[in-house]
């Protein structure tokens, strides 16, 4: 699946390259953890909304980050996010909810 149709499930906080291929669904909220084990092309689930996980996003090379359970990025890290062209969405829905619309 693409990036795009994703925006068809949760709501688009900045868009990145919405062609890009999502090949897998990683969750998980532990910064460091995902830094480890995040897979390149997979949608990144979490509650971590920070400047932080967009420096992960890029370094993991991730299709996009899904902000989980109301989570929600200041001003500042949605304009880091757009300098670095990663795409971001937001969900009310708990990360397991989330990952299995993408999942499925």
């Amino acid at each position: 699946m693409k990036v795009s149709e994703l925006s068809s499930m949760f709501k688009l906080i900045n868009a990145g390259d919405m062609e890009r291929e999502v090949k897998g669904v990683f969750c998980c909220d532990l910064l460091s953890v995902a830094m480890g084990k995040a897979p390149a092309d997979s949608a990144w689930v979490t509650v971590m909304a920070n400047v932080n996980t967009l420096a992960v996003a890029s370094l993991t090379d991730v299709s996009c980050v899904v902000l989980a359970e109301g989570a929600v990025l200041d001003e500042a890290t949605v304009n880091k996010a757009r300098e670095q062209e990663i795409t971001v969405f937001s969900t009310e829905e708990p990360i397991f909810e989330a990952a299995l619309r993408i999942h499925g």
